[in-house]
């Protein structure tokens, strides 16, 4: 983060800015196992199969899915991270956001876990906050904001076709982001 001060004081917190040239490896988050492919707690490992599949011949990104359950993350990313010889500040993360309506997404360095159990096993595992993270938003749109549904009532559920599109829409607007054509 860039603390801009005036008289000492803070007047204003920026983020970093993203440069694609600056991350080496892609962590698509999500859960092993069948009962969990297609589900939106996984948005993260399909958008990691989707973007390692049209980066085949990269030299700059290494792509991630840890084989261990989310709230496991940490360990699988410390020892990839030890293995390539590269720091946090290097990764991105990728992972659904229950707080961003689906095909949404916001990336962000340095910032807390804001409830992600994934998110909050790398930070414990690293040490540090300070890596990228793309939230991709899984919450269905609803018009009654007051009778919200908890994460924990859809993480787990399988992506109709109508919402694939709408996230493979998003991965498209993400490519050009993290894969921009020079």
């Amino acid at each position: 983060m860039i603390f801009l001060l005036k008289d000492g004081i803070i007047v204003r917190i920026m983020e970093k800015k993203f440069n694609p040239k600056d991350v080496s490896l892609i962590v698509g988050l999500g859960n092993p196992g069948n009962k969990y492919i297609k589900t939106y707690h996984n948005i993260g490992a399909l958008y990691v199969a989707h973007a390692a599949a049209l980066q085949t011949k990269t030299e700059q990104q290494n792509f991630i899915q840890p084989s261990t359950f989310m709230n496991e993350s940490g360990q699988a990313v410390k020892a990839t991270l030890k293995r390539l010889n590269k720091k946090p500040a290097d990764i991105l993360v990728v992972h659904d956001d229950s707080d961003l309506t689906l095909g949404k997404y916001k990336l962000s360095f340095g910032r807390g876990a804001a409830g992600h159990n994934g998110v909050l096993s790398i930070m414990t595992s690293l040490h540090t906050k300070n890596f990228w993270r793309l939230r991709v938003g899984i919450r269905p749109p609803s018009s009654k904001e007051r009778f919200r549904e908890k994460a924990s009532e859809f993480v787990l559920k399988k992506i109709n076709s109508a919402a694939m599109r709408v996230l493979e829409n998003a991965f498209l607007e993400i490519d050009s982001i993290i894969f921009p054509k020079d």
